[in-house]
């Protein structure tokens, strides 16, 4: 039965209100028998492409324009149903090219509805596709390659035209058209040209190729010209100045320490050989780093505005070397003089001291932050902060700032510099964010509790530059920029906690005070937390360990169970509400036991269907990443026993959107957190919900009496002030919206 419009000479108009198909018999030409299979074939991909909008009707919904909708319908349809009489009709076709024809017209039907909405498949396509369908079928007719017809289309119209050619003869074009399909694939997606490669090396194309995907991503031109293949070959052979130089470096064992300085490598303004006479001294490739990230940093202002090659590279490297050589030794040595401590830190200047703060953000101890601190002004010449960032280009000032605010040095930063200077520079933390990256708005966010607490007239400031400039975005019709100034201005308003300012219908996002006790219980009614602890060399995650089991050993409302292995605990509430806890042991060790416990661990809860909603990290800094990889998206309530740098904040709320994350400025200490945990599991037990204001409170009250761990209290920040994790949630979910 065929399939054919009706009404086609009825006004859009009305056409529009009516059913636009009907399966009628067309009494004007006859199907021969053995041409039957072939013509319902295609009828049945008709009905099929008619039931692709989730509806088996005779209307086409492909797209929100109904014109688009009803181009597809005239061509899928009615056009096709004219090319069928047509090709049923000629006498100038023999009985098998009038089934390879009608074989072909199925597939390309097919191979629409099979792509129907993917990527590269547009439904739009169709009128395309079906004129180059029939311009195709001519040349195949004739013995005549089809590759003009590829080249002239889109990768979508050919990558289905290619297939319609194959049986019962190919085409003799279908294999240069291959290769050259997959010339069009790589175009619309560069990111995929060193994974195709790598399979087809020798294409005629491959080295304007790699060239295209190289410089469109050199970390990848990397991966793939290490090794011994024909593609690293051909990488290593390129006449391109960078993509040989990137085959050179990673054909090297030190590869990874000559990527940082491609940029300066490929300009000749430094060699291979100037490399090496550091790359093996920490100290000297530390301050070679440095003096090219200061390089690039100043090329990256007015009037330049360069962007250096592999800067991510260079600013990685910077920042674990950073963090292994110096910022991890200082921490390890925390209960030392401070002569024996920074020892490492003397042959520093100020802005390798610089460098050194604001990339260890997650990492970096309390003391350790203000000791390096006070040897930036200390080693200046003349101690001005507006001197420092000048010196340093503006790079990661906000995070400085940040930084400084945090650890109650931003009073001192700004004393300086003479007041206009200093009203400038806060100026600028704020200023241009619209242009900025979602970092630095997070920064300036995160930075306002801190200024709030120690400094109001400065906080007022702030706030009434991010008005000011909320103003100027809303002038300029910037979306992106009054977006975040008006996040900002509503949650530093909500700093102030004696004012009640409901953040959550404000900015469109969940509570921010509260976690209710219903979304942390499963469908069984258990509360199900998740602590992670690490085995270390000096003993802490054994001793915290110790420490956390005391809060349940011996007590009436808890159950302590060791599993079989040994591996990890299960704590059981026996009186109040079901409260789960599960703990790996700290297990110190060749071949990593603490990961093997964890991954036992994980693989126990997900075999018995335990969701947590509760993730405890105990222990030092540079574990945390180890933890949020295994974070689950159940979490409610995330702890991080140390500093919730943007990254970290970042991750857990990829992970699980709606988190209330407490994380700290330094490792976590036993006399904060033990208060902490046993203060949300009194809640839990009596089946209250998590109510962070009056817990804070009252723990501020508990830590009054003992100075120590009030200062080490100050050091955990609450959900409701963790503006920075609000801010990303806020202006994620506000940017979706606009999106």
């Amino acid at each position: 039965m065929k399939i054919i419009i009706r009404f086609l000479l009825v006004p859009i108009s009305l056409l529009l209100t009516l059913p636009l198909f009907a399966q009628t018999a067309n009494p004007s030409f006859k199907i021969q028998q053995e041409h039957k299979l072939w013509h319902d074939n295609i009828d049945k991909e008709q009905l099929r492409l008619l039931a692709l909008d989730g509806k088996a009707d005779d209307i086409i919904q492909a797209s929100k324009d109904e014109n688009v909708n009803l181009e597809i319908a005239d061509v899928m349809i009615r056009q096709v149903d004219l090319l069928q009489e047509k090709i049923e009709t000629d006498s100038a076709l023999s009985g098998q090219m009038k089934i390879k024809n009608l074989r072909s017209l199925e597939s390309m039907i097919k191979g629409y509805n099979n792509h129907f909405r993917k990527k590269d498949f547009p439904p739009s396509m169709a009128p395309v596709l079906f004129d180059a369908f029939v311009k195709a079928m001519e040349y195949d007719r004739l013995n005549m390659s089809i590759t003009p017809v590829i080249a002239e289309n889109s990768y979508g119209v050919g990558n289905i035209l290619v297939e319609c050619f194959l049986l019962p003869v190919e085409n003799p074009g279908v294999k240069e058209s291959r290769v050259l399909l997959i010339r069009k694939y790589c175009e619309l997606h560069p990111n995929e040209i060193f994974p195709i490669l790598s399979s087809n090396p020798d294409l005629p194309f491959t080295d304007s190729l790699i060239i295209t995907g190289g410089r469109k991503n050199i970390r990848k031109l990397y991966d793939y010209a290490s090794g011994n293949t024909v593609l690293s070959s051909r990488i290593r052979n390129s006449n391109d100045s960078l993509i040989s130089m990137v085959g050179r470096i990673a054909s090297s064992k030190s590869g990874q320490l000559y990527l940082p300085f491609l940029d300066n490598l490929i300009n000749h303004r430094i060699t291979i050989a100037d490399i090496n006479k550091v790359k093996d001294n920490n100290l000297e490739y530390y301050k070679l780093l440095v003096k090219t990230r200061m390089d690039y940093a100043a090329r990256m202002l007015p009037p330049f505005q360069d962007t250096a090659l592999e800067m991510e590279a260079l600013t990685t490297m910077l920042q674990s070397k950073g963090k292994d050589v110096f910022v991890r030794e200082i921490n390890a040595l925390h209960d030392k003089p401070a002569s024996v401590r920074f020892k490492i830190l003397d042959p520093l200047t100020p802005a390798e001291l610089y460098y050194l703060i604001v990339l260890s953000e997650d990492e970096i101890y309390t003391s350790s932050y203000l000791g390096v601190y006070e040897r930036i002004f200390q080693r200046m010449s003349v101690p001005r902060g507006d001197s420092l960032i000048i010196q340093m280009h503006g790079d990661y000032f906000r995070k400085f700032i940040k930084m400084a605010a945090a650890y109650n040095k931003l009073d001192y930063f700004l004393a300086t510099m003479d007041k206009d200077n200093a009203a400038t520079i806060m100026k600028a933390f704020i200023i241009g964010l619209e242009r900025a990256n979602e970092e630095d708005a997070v920064d300036v966010a995160d930075s306002y509790s801190s200024i709030f607490d120690k400094n109001p007239p400065l906080a007022a400031f702030v706030l009434n530059e991010v008005k000011w400039n909320y103003k100027r975005n809303l002038i300029n019709s910037d979306k992106r920029g009054t977006v975040i100034y008006h996040l900002m201005e509503a949650l530093f308003e909500s700093a102030d906690t004696t004012q009640a300012v409901d953040l959550s219908a404000k900015l469109g996002i969940p509570p921010v005070y509260t976690v209710s006790y219903d979304s942390l219980k499963d469908d069984s009614g258990r509360v199900i937390q998740q602590v992670f602890f690490y085995g270390d060399e000096d003993k802490d995650g054994q001793n915290s360990y110790q420490d956390f089991l005391k809060l349940f050993l011996g007590k009436p409302e808890w159950k302590v169970t060791l599993n079989p292995t040994k591996e990890w605990i299960w704590i059981q509430s026996i009186k109040g509400k079901p409260v789960w806890i599960f703990a790996n042991r700290p297990l110190f060790g060749e071949d990593d036991p603490d990961d093997k416990a964890q991954h036992h661990l994980d693989d126990y809860l997900y075999d018995n269907k335990l969701e947590p909603t509760i993730y405890i990290h105990r222990g030092h800094s540079y574990h945390v990443r180890y933890t949020l990889k295994q974070l689950q998206p159940s979490a409610k309530i995330v702890i991080l026993g140390s500093c919730g740098g943007y990254n970290n904040l970042s991750e857990v709320l990829s992970i699980s959107p709606d988190a209330h994350i407490i994380s700290s400025k330094q490792v976590g200490t036993k006399s904060v957190n033990e208060p902490i945990l046993q203060a949300i599991n009194s809640d839990l037990l009596d089946g209250n919900n998590i109510d962070w204001l009056p817990i804070w409170k009252t723990l501020t009250e508990k830590f009054k009496k003992d100075p120590v761990a009030r200062e080490r209290f100050d050091d955990y920040i609450p959900p409701y002030k963790n503006l920075g994790v609000i801010f990303i949630k806020a202006y994620r979910n506000a940017m979706g919206e606009e999106d």
